[in-house]
């Protein structure tokens, strides 16, 4: 189908700022369904050719509009702050237009899904369908990853959007990363990195700075719409990397639109943010919902609602619901000696580790926004003496974990301000390690010599450990730079001054059982 594409139509907001939409209309398909994009980083090149001829060359309009800031459009970018109000007064325009059908499906992956969410409750029932993917309806929690400041990606992402909106040079979603890199290694400050990274202050980072991860604070009420999800009456589907920064709270959106009684769709790849490979997913799948819910096609869905590829197996699976049916959490204690394994711990001492913030322990892989996450080896990780490692026997038969991972830790810790960082590794019968999940918990702080139940939520996962290989857990109090070392003296985040290291133990006996919490499935 031809397509004719309307440039640079003015879109009025409620405050006087104009943004600017590209309509594009598929010829000789009167008032088709329109299909909404609002994307902060711009609306031609791949956009306008992948989501706005792509989309309509199958039979729909697509307005793909520059949100506040950039682009053409007016105003100043105020990431997640302005998103309802811009939304929901484009809608608005939309229902003057002539064009307008009166039904719309709303487009887009990452902020693009954010500003979906954030107008989803409240448009009333012409908005028929919603395809969302590698997004949240709230970034707070993933902005701090169980109360630690996610360092690396938000500095990435404010890097990035700073030099987008310079007409000529800036960052990319290529260079961003090294940017990043550069200012985490510089020992500058956390409150000065970006003056590393961007060569200047930028406010969308200090403001996360500024306001920590407690959803009462103020300054998340006009953004988190996490709260409404549940009243959203659009058809959903989503599409999700096991490897993505967003994963977790992408899967509780789905779950609160499975408690209101919704039937969303779910797709799991083993993607990571940034990944390419899921583009041709995201597209195929899109349409395929479009097409079912805006045009009344429905050959294109699959049977069941939700579709996992497991990872160790390398299979796609389709199951009726998350949490997959049959699904139990069994508990795999740490032992005495470096073990792992379901029996319960025997009496033994605790193992202990000095954490530095000074030479905060480091990552290798794991989620991060804006960069290449999938499993690496974590052997140089491992011989560290800051990290703790507890391994299994060898794997008799395989071992499937497809659902939500935990720990639960007993840890005494010299300084009441430490972090509690917990991996997952699968080690192959070569030596290999792979990381398979991690997680993070900064809990609120305790006495000096107090022994707290720590309890770290870990990435979700779908993998096998495959017989023969072994399960490893890593315990450890830093990932720099995924998230901000722990200066160990409860100061607020970003200011300067002298750090205090932890002597960190971990207890596993009878009466205090640590354990990671497996997701075990019938293999």
């Amino acid at each position: 189908m031809r397509v004719r594409a309307h440039r640079d139509l003015p879109v009025p907001m409620t405050d006087g700022v104009t943004l600017l939409a590209d309509r594009y209309e598929p010829i000789g398909a009167d008032r088709a369904p329109v299909i909404l994009i609002r994307s902060p980083y711009g609306r031609r090149g791949l956009f306008g050719l992948a989501y706005g001829r792509g989309f309509a060359r199958h039979g729909f309009q697509v307005v793909i509009q520059s949100c506040r800031g950039g682009f053409g459009s007016g105003g100043m970018l105020d990431p997640l702050g302005d998103e309802h109000d811009d939304g929901m007064a484009t809608v608005e325009w939309m229902r003057r237009q002539e064009w307008y059908p009166g039904t719309f499906a709303m487009h887009g992956p990452s902020y693009l899904g954010y500003t979906q969410w954030a107008i989803a409750p409240y448009v009333g029932p012409e908005l028929k369908a919603m395809a969302t993917q590698i997004t949240a309806s709230q970034f707070r929690d993933a902005a701090y990853v169980g109360g630690a400041f996610a360092l690396e990606s938000a500095l990435s992402w404010t890097t990035l959007t700073n030099g987008m909106s310079r007409r000529f040079g800036g960052a990319s979603v290529w260079t961003a990363p090294r940017m990043t890199r550069r200012a985490v290694l510089s020992g500058r400050p956390v409150a000065e990195l970006d003056l590393v990274s961007a060569g200047q202050a930028l406010p969308f980072y200090r403001d996360l700075l500024a306001h920590h991860a407690d959803p009462a604070v103020p300054y998340w009420d006009r953004r988190d719409f996490s709260a409404a999800v549940g009243e959203v009456e659009a058809a959903v589907t989503m599409l999700g990397g096991w490897y993505d920064v967003f994963l977790p709270w992408q899967l509780r959106d789905y779950l609160a639109m499975r408690a209101a009684g919704r039937r969303p769709y779910l797709t799991i790849g083993p993607w990571w943010h940034i990944d390419v490979r899921h583009g041709p997913a995201t597209r195929a799948e899109a349409l395929a919902w479009f097409k079912a819910h805006l045009l009344g096609d429905p050959s294109g869905l699959r049977d069941s609602p939700v579709r996992l590829f497991v990872t160790g197996a390398k299979q796609w699976r389709d199951y009726p619901d998350w949490p997959v049916p049959g699904m139990r959490a069994r508990r795999w204690h740490l032992q005495r000696a470096f073990g792992l394994g379901p029996e319960g711990p025997l009496e033994s001492a605790p193992d202990g580790y000095r954490y530095h913030p000074d030479h905060p322990t480091p990552v290798l892989g794991g989620p991060v926004l804006l960069a290449d996450s999938r499993p690496r080896d974590q052997r140089r990780l491992e011989a560290r003496r800051d990290v703790l490692v507890y391994t299994s026997p060898v794997l008799r038969e395989d071992t499937e974990a497809i659902g939500p991972v935990s720990a639960e830790l007993y840890v005494r810790s010299s300084t009441p301000h430490v972090d509690v960082v917990v991996r997952v590794c699968d080690v192959h019968p070569d030596g290999r390690s792979m990381n398979v999940c991690e997680g993070v918990r900064r809990p609120a702080p305790g006495g000096s010599g107090e022994i707290r139940k720590v309890t770290v939520d870990l990435w979700p996962i779908a993998h096998r450990f495959a017989r023969g290989h072994r399960i490893r857990v890593h315990v450890a109090s830093g990932a720099y730079p995924t998230i901000a070392r722990n200066p160990g003296t409860g100061d607020p985040l970003g200011l300067d001054g002298p750090m205090v290291p932890a002597d960190v133990e971990v207890f596993h006996d009878p009466e205090r059982p640590s354990a990671l919490l497996l997701p075990l499935v019938s293999a």
